[in-house]
């Protein structure tokens, strides 16, 4: 827990337990401020990684995955060989993987074999030895969510980076992971048969406000000529999920204000291409890392909806100062789906 949250914490019960005096009950703001000043150079902020392109002056290619972790079942490794084979064709810079890495409970331990099964044994091929910046999914939160986090994976295999929220600084573009498991009311409120991992995310409203707030921040202070934000679940989506109400009724405003270009989640296990007609943001569901849910599909606007695949395989991106291009793929390595955003023209044009 960082300082700002264990302070939030302290606040709570000291607020909560003890009778102040009118001078302690003045004091209190001015003590809240110095401490957050002290505690952090800027009131709101995420932990910032640096990737520096090993290929000067070269687009900045780029894997998207999600919804994988099944020991190569479900077609998952069929999806791992074609992400090997355009993945040496682009030489990809790195990977990204929108969560649920391991079904269907996450990893038991730093121990767990699943690790080695489901990651290290089956992404095998030489363009895929590249870092793997991952988010949590709401499957991974049924596990032990600190052994993800845990140092002790990225030893055992150096590709494997994984924290609930942070920014990926990679010059041209800054992505913003998101961790928005914790945003879903129902996983607390109606857990079924499911027990979740909540350490390091309670007290929920002080975790919530706190992150709404980082990001917010970050992606206002961002300089980077792309902004793209990284969340498991979905914003926009006519997949089985559909819309995730708290993270849509939470994050949109923000990604309109800060002008973000795009979201990128997993969750409903298909490929999505949707363009918002009121703010323009594309919203970009790659969940077809493994299992599938064939003709799962609800009504949606033809002229937002730009691909809907109900099958496995994953996407690429390829950033330049001027542009993006937008690449989807199924498990036989097959294009289902381009697209191109322009910054010069500022608008984006289907190719």
């Amino acid at each position: 827990m960082d300082d700002k949250r264990i302070l939030y914490v302290i606040l709570f019960v000291l607020i909560k337990n003890m009778a102040w005096s009118l001078k302690q009950r003045v004091l209190l703001p001015v003590m809240v401020v110095l401490l957050l000043l002290r505690t952090s150079p800027s009131i709101a902020e995420l932990q910032k990684l640096k990737h520096t392109p090993t290929k000067a002056d070269q687009p900045l290619n780029i894997l998207v995955v999600g919804d994988w972790g099944r020991k190569g079942t479900h077609n998952q490794s069929l999806v791992a060989y074609q992400m090997g084979e355009v993945g040496e064709k682009h030489n990809i810079d790195f990977v990204i993987s929108t969560g649920d890495n391991f079904y269907d409970d996450g990893l038991t331990g730093v121990d767990d074999p699943a690790f080695y099964d489901s990651f290290v044994n089956i992404y095998t091929a030489q363009s895929l030895q590249k870092i793997w910046y991952n988010v949590l999914g709401n499957h991974d939160y049924r596990g032990d969510v600190e052994a993800q986090l845990s140092p002790i994976l990225t030893q055992k295999d150096s590709r494997w980076v994984c924290m609930r929220s942070f920014i990926l600084d990679a010059g041209i573009v800054e992505f913003f992971f998101v961790d928005t498991t914790p945003f879903r009311d129902d996983y607390f409120t109606d857990p079924e048969d499911h027990t979740y991992d909540w350490s390091g995310v309670l007290p929920r409203e002080a975790y919530l406000s706190g992150l709404l707030e980082d990001v917010d921040f970050a992606l206002g202070q961002s300089k980077a000529k792309w902004k793209i934000v990284v969340g498991h679940h979905t914003i926009k989506s006519a997949g089985h999920h559909g819309n995730t109400v708290e993270v849509e009724q939470q994050f949109l405003p923000i990604l309109k204000a800060r002008n973000v270009d795009a979201y990128i989640n997993g969750h409903d296990h298909c490929l999505e291409h949707i363009v918002d007609a009121e703010s323009g943001i594309h919203f970009l569901t790659s969940g077809g890392g493994s299992k599938a849910w064939k003709g799962d599909i609800k009504p949606w606007d033809q002229e937002e909806l730009k691909l809907y695949y109900d099958g496995q395989g994953f996407m690429t991106l390829q950033i330049t100062e001027s542009k993006a291009d937008i690449v989807f793929y199924d498990i036989y390595g097959k294009v289902l789906h381009t697209w191109s955003l322009s910054k010069k023209l500022n608008h984006a044009a289907s190719i």
